[in-house]
């Protein structure tokens, strides 16, 4: 995969340097050789070409598999229990120090320390390190088949087959993450498809176990970047939230083909990681989009729990068949053998069979919706969208596609317009507290009643406006829903003034913060009715965090 969309061979790992220091020559990811190789001559070079050589007395080398910004990876043959393995040898560049390269061995021994605490079939086996001219050589597995990087290369996956794949790489991450690994380098280069379609993670080389003391040098940057999470980028403490963060990333490439924090440059590509809000991914829409989204909040407390991703990628990855028994009693059609079960009572009755039949279809497609819940549990209808607005206002706001957003200068609203500029769809998050110009109202609807009714902002917006309001729930708290109708004060005059309506919900916080989400329409004809449907959605997809 490439770092921009644009350029080939451009790789997704950059070192970036402190000030004043020149960057670390780039090197290309993974990636299979062309050229042929040959048994290595007595005192040839270990950097050379290394074909045929013995490490351990065990490990003959057969053919570089690849190579990436720490090791070169073989296939080999170990000769003692006659099985083809995976050698990976630690890769320096020339200009290194000794320290330097001191730390790079360090890291591959910590790779294979990690990933050898892990024990599960979704992660790469560590069989042995070899010690060889000073330099640990990881003995791996040898997984047949591509990454998931190679597969994306040929075209984006269905939703289907990225939750079956997503689905496996969280299991490995629960195991990392129970033994006190963090990973730190999910990407599609790291996800292995083997045969009998196995998924395995592998490349530990940047992992942070639990208890050991972090190897990352001052002013150094390392792992991939379109694919670190914001704290990680901000210098803070990561946890397992952030190798989720990753795989959300992960997940969208999977259905959009590349990360949405994909930039042309590094600096562009952190910038993007800490502020950019993609759109859903237009092939994974419904429950599994949302999933992503919230996988990719700022937040890291604000993201889904390992059990929560689960619960959602697993009917993504094995949808629920309507029952074959429930179309065959519907089709009135018998098994081949002839031997249709039917109860007694409705032997020889015909119609009644039917009037089964067709109840037990009802029944099941009633099991069937429960099950995919289409309507729930972040399905949306076609045509919408789930908005993360988590720096804005800490919240999800669902939305229609097609509707242009904008954001307040003050950095606490935002509005989205419906292309026709009928309706209009504004949200903020208020907090009296610390507005040092006194000028935010409190959540108290009497008060925001008051202030319509007297004409808005000065006094000056509308005229005769006409409130009303209501004590509702939102996310099982005390919310307040406004509805007030009014005419524009550049229409008073007019014989017959159109009448405008602003329906809000009014969601207090901790404190004396709140949330505020408005939806304006007509007041009158099929427009009004319109308008509210809209403003019943938008309300039910709002989610704000930590309410």
């Amino acid at each position: 995969m490439t770092n921009d969309g644009g350029r080939a061979n451009e790789p997704t790992s950059y070192g970036l340097p402190a000030p004043g220091v020149a960057p670390l020559p780039r090197q290309t990811p993974y990636e299979p050789t062309q050229r042929q190789q040959q048994p290595l001559r007595p005192g040839q070079s270990p950097s050379g070409d290394g074909t045929g050589r013995l490490l351990g007395g065990r490990y003959r080398l057969v053919a570089r598999l690849g190579h990436g910004g720490m090791g070169t990876v073989w296939r080999a043959h170990d000769e003692v229990v006659d099985r083809e393995v995976a050698v990976k040898e630690p890769r320096v560049p020339d200009h290194l120090g000794e320290r330097e390269r001191a730390t790079v061995y360090l890291r591959m021994q910590r790779e294979a320390r990690a990933a050898a605490r892990i024990d599960h079939p979704c992660v790469v086996t560590v069989h042995d390190v070899v010690m060889e001219d000073g330099k640990p050589w990881i003995v791996m597995e040898l997984v047949r088949g591509q990454s998931l990087a190679d597969r994306l290369q040929e075209g984006t996956l269905d939703v289907r087959e990225a939750a079956r794949i997503g689905l496996a790489v969280l299991s490995a991450l629960s195991a990392a993450h129970e033994a006190g690994v963090l990973h730190r380098d999910v990407k599609p280069d790291n996800v292995l498809l083997g045969r009998g379609d196995r998924v395995v993670l592998t490349d530990f080389g940047i992992a942070q176990v639990e208890g050991e003391q972090g190897l990352t040098e001052t002013g150094g940057f390392v792992g991939s970047p379109e694919f670190i999470a914001p704290e990680r980028v901000l210098g803070q403490r990561p946890g397992p939230e952030s190798d989720l963060w990753s795989l959300g990333v992960v997940l969208y490439a999977a259905v959009e083909g590349m990360s949405p924090y994909r930039r042309s440059n590094t600096p562009a590509t952190l910038q993007a990681v800490l502020s950019a809000e993609p759109q859903v991914p237009a092939r994974g829409s419904g429950a599994f989009g949302t999933l992503v989204m919230q996988l990719l909040r700022k937040d890291p407390a604000g993201r889904p729990s390992a059990a929560e991703v689960r619960a959602t990628l697993e009917p993504a990855a094995n949808p629920a068949p309507v029952p074959l028994a429930a179309t065959r009693l519907f089709a009135g059609s018998a098994p081949a053998d002839g031997n249709r079960w039917v109860p007694p009572v409705l032997a020889g009755n015909r119609k009644a069979q039917y009037g089964l039949g067709g109840a037990v279809l009802a029944i099941a497609a009633a099991l069937v919706l429960l099950v995919a819940d289409p309507f729930g549990g972040g399905g949306l209808p076609d045509g919408w969208q789930v908005r993360p607005e988590n720096e804005v206002l800490h919240a999800d706001v669902t939305v229609p596609d097609d509707y242009a957003r904008t954001q307040g200068t003050s950095g606490d609203n935002v509005t989205y317009d419906d292309p026709s500029a009928v309706f209009r769809i504004y949200a903020d998050r208020l907090d009296p507290a610390t507005d040092k110009a006194n000028n935010t109202m409190p959540a108290d609807p009497a008060v925001w009643k008051a202030y319509y009714e007297k004409g808005g902002q000065n006094g000056t917006e509308f005229a005769d406006g006409k409130v009303t309001t209501t004590t509702v729930q939102h996310q099982g708290k005390k919310a307040y829903d406004i509805v007030t109708e009014y005419t524009p004060n550049s229409a008073v005059s007019a014989p017959h003034p159109t009448r405008y309506r602003y329906h809000e919900l009014l969601v207090p916080g901790k404190g004396t913060a709140y949330w505020r989400l408005r939806v304006s329409m007509p007041a009158a004809g099929r427009a009004a009715d319109d308008g509210e449907a809209l403003f019943d959605r938008v309300a039910d997809g709002l989610k704000i965090h930590d309410l």
